[in-house]
């Protein structure tokens, strides 16, 4: 085909068109008397067969015009684009955050995904602070930092190495969040402990408190034959291990429940439900003492695949805590809220107007056996952490924006 002939069919196709266009909007005006409309269709009729002629003419031009164009790539650098594509996709999704820092503009850029959520509003609560302390790594050496999010304190492990791009120096920097693993691996280790303590305790109290009760009923034979002061000493001190071994006993056991958790059996629960349980559980307490537990729900359908019996225990822990927290105020507060969070993860918040947990002591609160009260246990806390966990979930103790105490749930 010529080029006239080409350019022949263009004008010819610009022409049906543009009557096309005519007879549509002819058609538009004539509504809604259907003479009109039948007339302009059958006018439309002889451009639409002359525009698909037109179109037929010029498809196997243009086909034979696409066969002649060659492969912008050749076979070899396709290959090449195609592996550096893969390994682009690959350093975007990477499970760890990947930042390369300009020596000499002292500048840090976040190379996949996950270092730009790391830095993106409402991760890192202080994200200059944390390109500080990545800029400052040593190349060549791995440390252990902790950094503050909004779910709580967060480590990680930081590596670094030196390279060199087109005769300029550069620092690669690689941030693995390690917190959930230490979690894990901590608690393992306390209820190793516990199960090991708890079992050699138990062992030695058991004859101990089997003697003491032995040596009671002897006493109790031959008290007739003593002298008056040395049976009432005996009684005495024999009634005081008997009651030592007791109580040791309980403190014991209670420590037992660490390690003999049962397995959660997951199940859909209706959160709200659930918050409403605990309303009434708690809800009258917090009144009488002229404060209020609020509960919401973000909707309210939301459900969570957990065992409920667990998770409520949990709960009612950490509502506890936030009661003891809050004894001397007189008007407590207490708010439990729950909501879907960035990445469809479900987020719970309870929080209250306390004075919240000292800096010095937010590495602690979850240890087994610590504590700052009186007459405290220590297993309240980690309690939680184990029954959260169990369930999949993380329990963090977060900085409140203003004051008081804020744990937050995440699954």
């Amino acid at each position: 085909m010529s080029m006239a002939s080409e350019r022949g069919l263009k004008l010819r196709l610009l022409c049906c068109v543009l009557a096309l266009m005519a007879l549509s909007l002819a058609a538009g005006q004539a509504y809604p008397s259907a003479r009109l409309l039948s007339l302009c269709g059958l006018l439309g009729l002889p451009f639409i067969l002359v525009l698909g002629h037109s179109l037929q003419a010029l498809a196997p031009r243009r086909a034979a015009a696409v066969q002649e164009v060659p492969s912008a790539l050749a076979p070899e650098q396709q290959a090449r684009m195609q592996q550096m594509l893969e390994l682009e996709m690959r350093l975007e999704h990477a499970p760890i955050a990947l930042f390369s820092l300009d020596q000499q503009a002292q500048q840090l850029q976040p190379m996949n995904n996950n270092a730009r959520r790391l830095l993106a509003p409402g991760r890192a609560s202080d994200s200059a602070a944390l390109c500080r302390t990545l800029a400052a790594q040593t190349p060549g050496q791995r440390s252990l930092i902790g950094f503050d999010t909004e779910r709580g304190l967060e480590r990680a492990l930081l590596a670094s190495s030196q390279i060199t791009l087109q005769g300029q120096s550069q620092r690669l920097l690689a941030l693995m969040p390690v917190e959930s693993e230490l979690e894990a691996e901590a608690m393992h280790a306390w209820q190793q402990l516990v199960h090991v303590l708890t079992h050699e305790i138990m062992n030695s109290l058991t004859p101990v408190a089997s003697l003491s009760a032995t040596a009671q009923d002897l006493l109790a034979e031959a008290r007739p034959h003593l002298p008056p002061a040395l049976g009432a000493d005996l009684d005495t001190a024999l009634d005081a291990i008997s009651r030592r071994a007791r109580s040791l006993a309980e403190f014991v056991a209670s420590y037992r429940s660490l390690t003999r958790q049962a397995q959660p059996a997951p199940n859909a629960t209706l959160l709200s439900a659930l918050f409403a349980r605990l309303s009434a559980l708690v809800g009258p307490d917090w009144q009488a003492r002229g404060g209020k537990a609020a509960f919401s729900v973000a909707p309210e359908s939301l459900e969570l695949m957990t065992d409920a019996g667990q998770l409520e225990q949990a709960l009612l822990n950490l509502l506890s805590n936030a009661a003891e927290a809050t004894a001397h105020l007189a008007a407590p507060q207490v708010g439990v809220s729950a909501r879907l969070a960035r990445g469809g993860r479900l987020r719970l918040e309870i929080s209250d107007n306390g004075p919240g947990v000292p800096d010095e002591l937010l590495a602690h609160i979850f240890t087994p056996f610590f504590t700052t009260k009186e007459k405290g246990s220590g297993i309240g806390l980690a309690m939680v952490r184990q029954l959260i966990h169990a369930n999949g979930g993380t329990v963090r103790y977060a900085k409140a924006v203003q004051s008081g105490g804020r744990f937050v749930v995440t699954f």
